[in-house]
């Protein structure tokens, strides 16, 4: 039983709010003509047990067909909610048994009023409980004024039969107010609770919308910036190769440099390819931090940014502002895809020898704490990875009640120069500085960039002087 209800709890716990909310109302109105069953339904009928086999038989024949009633009442609910949204089509057929069931009802409270003695408060609180649980998924289903005609007609029917019956005239003006007050009570709750959580599902759909929508604009910005990248140089590679064939069938030396220039481009490219593919073009603090706040307030987060124009923020050097922007993309991206946070802040500061981000979200009590993927500059291990090649440190977790957050220290000294000439920012997301494959496949050392051999096959003593013309455009 406690593991049950551990379970249930954690089966709330993971539900985001709209899904709550959407529980809550279900529920709420599940349980309404089960509490009506249980007090306008049933108290009236308790004097009437004692009063013969009769008008037992009938009260007890009433409180079964009731409770069917309430049944299937909950059972269509859920399908008189989606039929609302216009999420799926209710079949007419289903209202069949429930309209039969409101018939015999009817049936039984008029027999019951011509065979018991029913006090005037009975007979009022009988009436109001009939039509309830019929009523409930009905409204749904249907547009409202064709709900209040039919609702007329059922309760003109309704005084006619007890009118009937013998029923006094005191008492069927009674009756025609608690069906009044039945109709508008079902009418007043039902159908709020469903346009309001229609309205707040349409809000959660286009939110859903707008992600798919900036999944594709960055899908279309990659494709851009891959046919920048490899369209011209691709296009001056054929050239060269050609020109190259051309040469070597006349026997032209010009033909080794011709492809030492296809080589030079080839691995300009696909050094450019990768710095596409790592996002090294976008990973930049003042873009991450604009991209980031457009992102979450997209989503209905609201975002807060302290500190990204003072010596924190643009005052910081390069390669600490690119080291940033990483940690502001991977914990934005956390922030969406983990807990159900409504509010997000940015801080970021200075202090005498290093550079601090810090990103904390509310709603992370009932998700998993967001770990980060395998390495590979993905999730917040990629980012210790990062942000150690550097020198800093990452440190994510619990920063109290439904809160987590996210610290990165980065040294300013990072932007300083290695041993080698080069910045510490020109190294790849791995830390280690870029070489040039070696095209051979065989892991010897391939030739720098500005190698020419000699037409004996000797290297010169100097780097070529490409055409400028043929060069890839600098981006």
């Amino acid at each position: 039983m406690i593991g049950r209800v551990r379970g249930w709890r954690r089966g709330w716990h993971e539900r985001t709010k709209l899904q709550r909310i959407d529980l809550y109302t279900r529920g709420t109105l599940a349980v309404l003509p089960w509490v009506f069953l249980a007090s306008w339904g049933l108290l009236p009928l308790l004097p009437v047990l004692g009063e013969g086999p009769v008008p037992a038989g009938l009260a007890v024949a009433f409180f079964a067909v009731n409770t069917a009633l309430c049944v299937l009442s909950n059972r269509h609910l859920g399908a008189a909610f989606a039929h609302h949204r216009g999420a799926e089509t209710f079949p007419v057929r289903r209202l069949r048994l429930p309209a039969a069931l409101l018939a015999l009802l009817t049936g039984l409270v008029v027999a019951l009023v011509a065979t018991a003695d029913l006090k005037d408060a009975a007979l009022a609180l009988l009436v109001l409980d009939v039509p309830l649980a019929f009523a409930i998924p009905y409204v749904l289903l249907v547009p409202v004024r064709t709900y209040l005609v039919h609702s007329a007609v059922y309760a003109a029917v309704l005084v006619a039969l007890l009118a009937a019956v013998g029923v006094p005239a005191g008492l069927l003006f009674g009756a025609v107010l608690s069906m009044l007050v039945a109709i508008l009570l079902v009418l007043s709750s039902v159908r709020p609770s469903a346009w309001s959580m229609s309205v707040m599902w349409q809000a959660e759909e286009a939110r859903d919308m707008q992600a798919r929508l900036a999944v594709a604009e960055e899908r279309l910005r990659f494709g851009r910036d891959m046919h920048d990248v490899l369209g011209r140089n691709l296009s001056v590679i054929a050239l060269k190769s050609e020109l190259a064939v051309e040469l070597a069938q006349r026997g032209n030396a010009a033909a080794v440099d011709q492809m030492v220039e296809v080589q030079r481009i080839a691995r300009a490219s696909q050094q450019e390819v990768r710095d596409v593919v790592r996002g090294y073009r976008e990973a930049d603090l003042p873009t991450e931090l604009m991209g980031a706040r457009g992102v979450l307030q997209a989503a209905g987060i609201s975002v807060t940014v302290e500190g990204a124009d003072g010596p924190a923020g643009i005052g910081a050097p390069a390669a600490v502002q690119a080291a940033l922007g990483w940690v502001v993309r991977e914990t934005a991206t956390n922030v969406l895809r983990h807990g159900d946070p409504t509010h997000c802040s940015i801080r970021l500061a200075r202090t005498r020898d290093a550079v601090v981000l810090e990103v904390e979200n509310d709603g992370a009590g009932a998700a998993d704490p967001p770990g980060g993927g395998d390495g590979g500059g993905s999730g917040l291990a990629g980012l210790r990875e990062r942000l150690g090649a550097l020198g800093g440190t990452l440190t994510a977790g619990p920063a109290g009640d439904d809160l987590f957050r996210v610290t990165a220290t980065v040294p300013l000294t990072a932007s300083r120069p290695d041993p080698a000439g080069r910045a510490a920012s020109a190294s790849d997301p791995d830390g280690r500085a870029p070489s040039a494959p070696d095209p051979d496949g065989r892991g010897t050392s391939a030739p720098a960039p500005g190698f020419r051999p000699s037409p004996g096959g000797s290297p010169a003593s100097s780097p070529p002087s490409p055409d400028p013309s043929a060069l890839p455009e600098e981006r």
